[in-house]
């Protein structure tokens, strides 16, 4: 089968084409015949080595996937881990969730992994009072802009989205924020309370880290709650209780991968997000879709911030 490989850890360049023996699925396991594999920060993340979860060489990427149980014929979209940029994956059963008709395979596909940690922020690391400010830090990337759109449905009652040009941010505005500012660290706590009238803001989703989570973090009010789901910049933070206490602050996190002990907790994301879909209120947007071979340049374009929403890759062409 062909599948994309990394023997050695490094730049986009490390992403090989290869010929490989097909997986075989254990009991309890299904087989996948993929039709898209998700891109994702964390395959970069691997790529180079820096990933908070480890990874073992060689190692093909590729954490989700979308495609055909071979032994049923039932369309799904599974989470696997690892092994998603390739012809054939093997998942756990409990992993592999059907997908309706209505559904196509990249909303399907964005809604495993983006869709359930956007779905995880309001409803596990920090549940709305009616009428909070929400910030949505890159609310143009794969989770950003399905958290953006479900701010005003899980009760916000302010949305103020950050991007990094203008053009995403007439998009932010388009998928509901109320205000819309540029995202970058220099002048943002203020951006960020000018945004909001003057006022300090009550909940924050930041995916940067760095210089990004300390000014977000500035213009939190009393009892605010910030939620990190990722380090893109590549700078953690630290932190010292005693700037939490001054204003009683909140400082949670949410990782998908912890998760996979409790099947349920996608499972029930996933269904309501799959339905809101359906039914037309909530909208996945297309990053691009690229060839299994240009495997490289979709992680080119995603470090580069060129895309907006849901990227992947088809192993069928």
């Amino acid at each position: 089968m062909r599948a994309v490989l990394i023997r050695e850890f490094g730049g986009p360049e490390v992403l090989e084409l290869a010929e490989l023996d097909e997986p075989e699925a254990a009991p309890g396991e299904a087989l996948i015949a993929v039709k898209l594999a998700g891109v994702n920060f964390a395959d970069t993340h691997r790529r180079s080595g820096s990933y908070i979860g480890g990874a073992t060489l060689p190692l093909i990427p590729g954490s989700e996937v979308v495609g055909v149980r071979t032994d049923t014929g039932e369309r799904v979209v599974a989470y696997c881990g690892s092994g998603g940029y390739a012809e054939r994956v093997a998942v756990p059963l409990e992993l592999a969730f059907p997908v309706p008709d209505g559904v196509d395979d990249l909303s399907a596909l964005a809604l495993l992994v983006q869709g359930c940690t956007a779905w995880h922020l309001y409803n596990t690391s920090a549940p709305l009072r009616a009428g909070e400010t929400v910030v949505v830090h890159s609310a143009l990337g794969g989770v950003g802009s399905l958290a953006l759109q479900l701010a005003h449905q899980f009760g916000a009652g302010s949305v103020i989205a950050t991007a990094s040009n203008a053009e995403k941010l007439a998009l932010a505005r388009e998928l509901g924020a109320d205000a819309a500012i540029l995202g970058h660290a220099e002048g943002l706590t203020e951006r960020l309370l000018e945004a909001n009238g003057g006022r300090p803001v009550d909940v924050i989703f930041d995916v940067a880290g760095g210089a990004v989570f300390d000014a977000s973090r500035a213009a939190l009010a009393r009892f605010g709650r910030l939620v990190t789901y990722g380090i893109s910049s590549g700078e953690p933070n630290e932190l010292r209780t005693s700037h939490l206490l001054r204003s009683s602050h909140t400082i949670a996190s949410f990782w998908l991968t912890n998760c996979l002990e409790r099947p349920e907790m996608l499972a029930e994301a996933l269904a309501d997000l799959l339905e809101r879909v359906g039914a037309g209120t909530l909208k996945v947007l297309s990053g691009g879709v690229y060839p299994l071979e240009e495997a490289a340049r979709a992680h080119i374009d995603l470090a580069k911030r060129r895309t907006t929403g849901k990227l992947a890759v088809d192993v069928t062409r």
